[in-house]
C-alpha cells in the first residue's frame, strides 16, 4: 500500500475515502460555474435563480426551447437539450464549457417526468418515456459531463431524486423505481469518482408545488398535500453542491417529513417501513 502525504493515493486518503470521510478541493478562483438540465420551469428555474443570485454562472437548458427565454442575463447560458440524446449532450456541454472557458463546478440533473395512477392504468409507452428521461438522462448526463467535471477542481454531480426513492411509493411505482435508480447511480459514482475528487450527491424532495403535479391526485398527495415549495429544493441542491464538510451526506431529504422518513427507513425493520410509508402515501 502507499504510504506518505501524497495527496489522494496516500493509505489515509484512500481509507477515508472508502468510508466516504473526504474533503473536497478548494474551488479555483472567479466565476463558478452550474449545469442545469429541466431548468425552463419548477424547481429546474427556482435552482437556476438561485445559484445566479449567489453569483454563479447558471447553464440553463431544456428540451422547450421557449421554457428558457426567461434566462437572458449575461449570469446564464441558455440553451436547449433532450437529456434522452447523448448527442444533445454533447452539443449543449460544450455550447456550456465555450462560455465558461472549459469550467464545470457543478452539474445538476433535474430533468423528469411522472405519472400519478395505478401501475396497470397506465402503459408501455408512459413507463418506457419515464425510463428514458428519469434514468438514461442522468446516466448519459454523467457520462458526457464526466471530463469537463474532473478537470474542475472541487467539482460536483447532483442528481434531483424524491421521496420515493426511501420505499417503492404506489400509484407511482414506475416513477418511484426510476427514482430507486438515481439513488443507486448516485452512491455509486460517489465511490467512483472519488479518486477524481468527484463528489456526487441527490437530493429527494417529497410533493413539491410545481407543474409538473398538475392534475395528479394519489392516496399520498391527498394524505400529506403538496407543501413544499421549488424554492426550498432549490436550496437544498445548492447546499448539497457546496458542502465541504468532511462529514457531508450523500442524500438529501427536503422537509420534515421525508427526513423522518429517510432517517426512519435506516433504523426501522423493512416491514415497519412498509407500514409507514402505506399508512402515509398508500391506500
Amino acid at each position: 500500500m502507499t504510504s506518505g502525504s501524497d495527496g489522494k493515493n496516500s493509505t489515509i486518503d484512500v481509507l477515508t475515502r472508502k468510508l466516504g470521510l473526504r474533503s473536497r478541493q478548494q474551488r479555483r478562483g472567479g466565476q463558478p460555474t452550474v449545469f442545469i438540465t429541466g431548468s425552463g420551469r419548477g424547481i429546474g428555474r427556482a435552482t437556476a435563480e438561485y445559484f445566479a443570485r449567489n453569483g454563479w454562472k447558471v447553464g440553463v437548458f431544456d428540451i422547450d426551447a421557449d421554457a428558457v427565454s426567461w434566462a437572458s442575463g449575461p449570469e446564464y447560458v441558455a440553451g436547449v437539450i433532450d437529456v434522452t440524446s447523448p448527442e444533445s449532450w454533447e452539443k449543449a456541454l460544450a455550447q456550456f464549457a465555450e462560455a465558461t472557458g472549459d469550467r464545470l463546478d457543478v452539474l445538476v440533473n433535474n430533468a423528469g417526468i411522472l405519472y400519478g395512477t395505478p401501475f396497470m392504468e397506465a402503459s408501455f409507452a408512459r413507463d418506457s418515456a419515464l425510463a428514458d428521461v428519469n434514468i438514461k438522462g442522468v446516466y448519459f448526463g454523467a457520462r458526457a459531463a464526466f471530463d469537463l467535471l474532473r478537470n474542475t477542481p472541487g467539482s460536483a454531480m447532483v442528481n434531483v431524486a424524491s421521496a420515493s426513492a426511501i420505499y417503492g411509493t404506489p400509484e407511482m411505482a414506475t416513477y418511484s423505481s426510476t427514482k430507486f435508480a438515481v439513488r443507486g447511480i448516485t452512491e455509486a459514482l460517489d465511490q467512483e469518482w472519488a479518486a477524481e475528487d468527484i463528489v456526487v450527491r441527490s437530493v429527494w424532495p417529497l410533493y413539491v408545488k410545481t407543474a409538473m403535479l398538475d392534475g395528479v391526485s394519489t392516496s399520498g398527495t391527498s394524505r400529506q398535500g403538496v407543501n413544499l415549495t421549488a424554492e426550498d429544493v432549490a436550496k437544498k441542491v445548492f447546499t448539497a453542491a457546496t458542502a465541504t464538510n468532511p462529514l457531508a451526506p450523500v442524500h438529501y431529504p427536503v422537509g420534515l417529513k421525508t427526513t423522518l422518513l429517510y432517517h426512519g427507513a435506516h433504523f426501522a425493520p423493512s416491514r415497519v417501513s412498509r407500514a409507514l410509508n402505506s399508512l402515509l402515501v398508500g391506500d
